[in-house]
């Protein structure tokens, strides 16, 4: 590490192969951790190189255990955290519309960071049970739909890097890394993030690794469509800023998508859309992020075909179905 730490302090940035194998040499615990902090410590000082994200993304995926759903086309859909905007659980909501659609979802998630509740919080609160069992995953995107994989369970490498991230209390590489890692390699991914550097960053990353992708960020920070204002979307054939009027929708109030101060809060505004027992503005903004999930999937549909299919989710009862049949199997 010494060696790694000397060039980087010049300046210098490393190759995706030199990227890969320090991670490793991270997630395998051979080094310290005053070793890892310094190591952090530079990409706090300095943005991190494409080559280097898609370097730590493969060493991750190396070191996580693998879930083999490639029988499958999935997508997933999540965002990077870290906007301090504690919205409601947009992405896990519109993971369960997405699937209602008839889509095959594989949700990666972990435990609220920045906000009051995570994806993890909202799964575990409904009675689903993380596990790693293959035969229970696959059984359950074949039957559901759709699937959840709990991070800290497929990442055990992460136990050599969580102490030092949880002293530094700084937003580290790792925020980035969360929602390129989910160890199914998703072919299709939908990925919110908190600013525009990481945008094209992440459109980098996701398009020499071959991964249909749509990268989202609402201009005022919201790591999602927020429809607070105006949000860019990167992908292979566009990049294009929108504004909600451009799709037909309203600009909303930042407090219509609270997400409420604990975990309970959370969950009933959850299945309180799935019920369709939404606010107007969270039905919008889950219809719009959903919508744009299944344009990603297929991109010969226009938005207005998507918007219809994902409020025929919702107000069918096909999104609350699929929710019930993922717990039923627990």
């Amino acid at each position: 590490m010494k060696e790694i730490l000397s060039y980087l302090f010049e300046k210098k940035i490393l190759t995706k192969k030199e990227a890969r194998n320090v991670l490793l040499n991270v997630g395998q615990g051979k080094y310290s951790d005053p070793e890892i902090a310094s190591f952090l410590t530079v990409y706090l000082m300095r943005e991190i190189a494409p080559q280097e994200l898609a370097g730590f993304r493969e060493a991750f995926l190396e070191l996580a255990i693998p879930a083999d759903l490639s029988g499958f086309n999935t997508i997933d859909v999540c965002g990077t955290g870290g906007d301090e905007k504690n919205t409601f659980n947009i992405s896990t909501v519109t993971a369960f519309v997405v699937a209602g659609t008839g889509e095959k979802v594989v949700k990666h998630g972990n435990y609220a960071v920045s906000s009051a509740c995570g994806s993890s919080n909202i799964m575990e609160y409904y009675g689903y049970k993380f596990s790693t069992g293959q035969d229970k995953l696959r059984k359950e995107i074949e039957q559901a739909g759709i699937c959840y994989l709990h991070a800290p369970l497929f990442h055990p490498a992460m136990k050599y890097v969580g102490p030092v991230r949880k002293s530094l209390r700084l937003k580290t590489f790792f925020n980035l890394l969360g929602p390129m890692v989910n160890p199914s390699r998703p072919k299709n991914q939908i990925v919110g993030v908190y600013n525009e550097k990481a945008v094209d960053l992440y459109h980098q990353v996701f398009a020499d690794a071959g991964i249909n992708h749509f990268i989202i960020h609402s201009l005022d920070g919201y790591d999602e469509i927020s429809l607070t204002g105006n949000f860019r979307i990167v992908s292979d054939s566009e990049d294009k800023v929108y504004s909600p009027r451009d799709i037909g929708m309203p600009i909303i109030r930042a407090e219509a998508i609270y997400g409420g101060k604990t975990v309970e809060e959370a969950a009933e505004i959850f299945s309180n859309i799935l019920e369709g027992k939404g606010t107007d503005p969270q039905n919008q903004v889950v219809r719009v992020n959903s919508a744009f999930a299944l344009r990603c999937l297929h991109p010969e549909k226009s938005f207005e075909d998507c918007l219809s299919s994902v409020k025929e989710s919702i107000e069918s009862g096909n999104a609350l179905r699929v929710l019930k049949k993922l717990i039923a199997q627990q």
